[in-house]
């Protein structure tokens, strides 16, 4: 079997032996129905009770305020339309941005079909939100603000703190989708104002297919999913015990080494930039250069197509991304790639590489020589690029 070197830890990530581990019982030995009242359900309404104070004491949150869901794309859905629905006597207006997940996007799409307004707010081109034109965008009929804590694709932390404050200032709810910065970045709830809160196992070493939403205590929100009394009513659903339990391992893992891990990233991402930008001419580093998070880095390479590199970097036995995983197979350029002025035809030739605390020098150092290769190949049979070097070599001639 050929090395395989993983640099796609935005869109998953390996799930800890540890995780695995504490999930095990739960599956053959404590496999009650934690709804049910007799005795043998005990032990899974323990360990519930366990992960909800694990991810509470996080966040700088109360036990209670801790939903769980199937993961951020249900916890995203559920903190916009129960907010529209809730709140709409109030008012019918949402502000966003560009460069949010599609699970919210696409949300605010459908909520924009039954009469509510969104305004999508631009980015500048590090992927950050202007605070003071959000401020500006508040309406009186304004009831939630909606933007992510880190960007999926270029790695852009925002100004999560000052945005909480507007919100806070205005009297609006505040909802961040934080799936890819929970347990790579500190997060305090009160401290940043966050009334909602998403995130997701499976990007920080837990299993797929379980996450939770954070909902401030004294918020009117409904049920997202009917259909049973479970999460206090609000969310239906026989609860997944095994992610649950496993998710609140990660959680431990994960906050325990983060600092050492972004140092270790943070490190080896810089290292990966630098050789990049410097020995691949016409290349250029989407997002903040400094306000990022510590595993993100993202390329446009000019006069080639993105997929082309990915299949030719597989080949090579690296797995990396040309951005959302949840896009994957679409044709068209990335929409956060657009937003930050990027022309489609650079846009289109975008490479996404994330680390994990496993990720070594030595794969760095393979990856980046690969990337090399494969980049001149690929001009080397592009009729753009052909022409650019002809037009250059005419220029200098003169």
């Amino acid at each position: 079997m050929k090395k395989v070197i993983y640099l796609d830890n935005a869109a998953t990530t390996k799930v800890n032996p540890q995780v695995v581990d504490a999930m095990l019982p739960f599956y053959t030995e404590h496999y009650g129905n934690p709804s049910s009242v007799y005795e043998f359900s005990t032990p899974c309404k323990e360990a519930m009770a366990h992960t909800r104070e694990i991810i509470a004491k996080t966040l700088g949150a109360d036990d209670n305020e801790i939903y769980f869901t199937n993961g951020g794309t249900e916890s995203d859905n559920w903190a916009l339309t129960a907010t529209a629905e809730a709140y709409a006597s109030k008012g019918r207006h949402i502000i966003t941005t560009q460069i949010e997940h599609h699970a919210i996007i696409h949300t605010g799409q459908y909520l924009e079909s039954r009469d509510f307004e969104v305004t999508y707010l631009p980015v500048d081109e590090t992927g950050l939100v202007d605070v003071r034109e959000l401020e500006r965008a508040i309406r009186p009929d304004t009831i939630l603000i909606s933007v992510m804590f880190a960007n999926n694709e270029i790695g852009t932390i925002e100004p999560i703190k000052e945005i909480g404050e507007i919100a806070a200032k205005h009297g609006i709810l505040f909802h961040t989708d934080a799936v890819q910065a929970f347990c790579h970045e500190p997060i305090n709830v009160n401290e940043c104002h966050i009334d909602m809160l998403s995130a997701s196992a499976h990007k920080f070493n837990g299993p797929k297919g379980v996450g939770f939403l954070y909902i401030r205590k004294g918020l009117k929100l409904r049920s997202f999913i009917h259909g049973g009394a479970q999460e206090r009513k609000r969310r239906a659903g026989t609860e997944n015990v095994p992610g649950i339990v496993g998710m609140g391992k990660a959680v431990e893992i994960a906050q325990a080494n983060m600092e050492e891990n972004k140092k270790k990233e943070t490190a080896l991402r810089d290292y990966l930039i630098g050789r990049v930008l410097s020995e691949v001419p016409f290349t250029r580093l989407n997002g903040h250069a400094s306000r990022r998070l510590s595993n993100n880095a993202n390329f446009a390479f000019q006069f080639i197509e993105g997929e082309s590199l990915l299949i030719m970097l597989d080949m090579e036995g690296i797995c990396g991304s040309s951005g959302s995983a949840c896009t994957s197979g679409s044709l068209d350029p990335s929409h956060v790639l657009l937003a930050i002025g990027l022309p489609h035809e650079v846009a289109h030739g975008s490479l996404r590489l994330t680390l994990s605390d496993e990720t070594t020098k030595e794969d760095i150092d393979y990856t980046v020589e690969s990337i090399k290769r494969i980049v001149e190949r690929l001009r080397s049979m592009s009729p753009l690029y052909e022409d650019f070097v002809k037009a250059r070599e005419k220029k200098e001639f003169r």
